[in-house]
């Protein structure tokens, strides 16, 4: 892996905290956003222990008791919307929420455009509410982009205040069922399923909340979910699924369990066009990506027997600036890579074709479920049920 390329400013999201007791505010910081001048790798290394160096021990130290503040601040902020000190407001059509318990990508994207799909597979209109992290202003952010390529008949709204998306969304839109896109931290609107990603390849944040580790909450926080899917299942072995899914139900007995995998489907380009993934068998290819979990997307292009040169890691939802494209040109003309690969969510923001003369190509993937599909459709089937029993408001005036 390219170590230039892995120097960059990490930048991962904090989870909502809308309401909390001492105030509204978007983080429990002052900043909804945390910026690391480190290397990305280097952090993760320390993080995880891995780096079991003097100077690593010292940061982990530093890091501990700011990871134990921030964990009893979204202990008490639980408790309060547990004992509905904090006001939940519940909405006039059913509500379906997709995230996670750890800071960057489990591939909620694909199961988002899963969900869609499935509603629009029944004639239900379906929105899709993100609070658009890393979307410059009165702009979207890449995953919006993204699920509107995927989803073109599918409205996608952004805006940190959800619930005034929500509305505009059953008002203006007469949408039918509402999917909340990364909000399992977002309390402030009732939900009728929760859905919970675990990354097989990170799956409990090392162990400790951020900045310690990668939790965005403390993995009890699991309890609230209705349904944990294991995400990545196919890049880890039999036996660490079990030990995974017994580690879950130990936390959350009540849960129920399903496994996917990011099954590559074929590569596109800016302009639309889409060829097969066979294509680039037997050519150096360069890879670069700017998403949460960059090594999931590292070990899907191996898995495709890709003859992978370099690799190249940016911050997840980096907006990419004429310098970067400069320096990306270059870097593929120095490796001689014969084309270059990036994610989807990549390709949306740069909006080429090629690097210079080199082809450039964006990773398509769908979700396809290893074991439990059946177990999230029996969840999913009395909401469509009772939707379609639901007078439709554009012919009932």
């Amino acid at each position: 892996m390219s170590r230039d390329g892995a120097r960059v400013a990490l930048s991962y999201s904090t989870p909502d905290v809308e309401n909390v007791p001492n105030g509204r505010t978007d983080g429990l910081l002052a900043d909804s956003r945390f910026m690391f001048k480190i290397d990305q790798l280097a952090y993760l290394r320390i993080i995880a222990g891995e780096d079991r160096s003097l100077g690593a021990l010292a940061i982990r130290s530093l890091l501990l008791p700011a990871g134990f503040i921030y964990a009893l601040a979204m202990r008490f902020r639980n408790l309060a919307y547990d004992l509905k000190w904090l006001k939940v407001q519940s909405l006039e059509v059913p509500v379906i929420s997709v995230g996670n318990v750890t800071l960057g990508g489990t591939g909620k994207t694909p199961l988002v455009a899963w969900l869609a799909r499935f509603f629009r597979g029944h004639n239900i209109r379906v929105t899709i509410i993100s609070r658009g992290y890393g979307a410059a202003e009165s702009s979207r952010n890449d995953e919006a982009r993204t699920l509107e390529r995927l989803l073109p008949d599918v409205p996608h709204l952004q805006n940190p205040d959800r619930l005034a998306a929500a509305e505009v969304a059953i008002r203006e839109l007469a949408t039918q069922v509402i999917i909340l896109d990364d909000a399992f931290q977002h309390r402030r609107i009732a939900r009728d399923l929760d859905i919970v990603l675990i990354d097989a390849l990170s799956p409990f944040g090392f162990g400790h909340v951020f900045p310690r580790g990668l939790l965005r909450e403390p993995v009890a926080g699991i309890r609230r979910a209705k349904v944990v899917i294991l995400s990545r299942a196919d890049l880890v072995d039999e036996l660490t699924r079990r030990r995974l899914r017994d580690e879950v139900l130990r936390i959350h007995p009540q849960a129920q369990w399903a496994e996917v995998c990011h099954v590559p489907t074929c590569l596109v380009a800016a302009n639309g066009e889409e060829t097969a993934l066979e294509t680039l068998r037997g050519q150096p290819v360069a890879a670069f990506c700017g998403i949460g979990n960059p090594e999931g997307f590292r070990q899907t292009l191996l898995r495709l027997n890709y003859d992978l040169v370099d690799f190249r890691i940016f911050p997840d939802h980096h907006p990419y600036t004429r310098e970067d494209l400069e320096e990306l040109t270059r870097w593929l003309e120095r490796i001689k890579a014969q084309v270059a690969i990036c994610t989807e969510k990549d390709l949306v923001k740069i909006g080429l074709d090629q690097l210079g003369q080199i082809p450039l190509w964006a990773l398509r993937v769908e979700i396809e479920f290893l074991s439990g599909r059946e177990v999230l459709e029996a969840q999913l089937r009395p909401i469509v049920e009772r939707i379609l029993a639901t007078p439709d408001p554009l012919f009932s005036a």
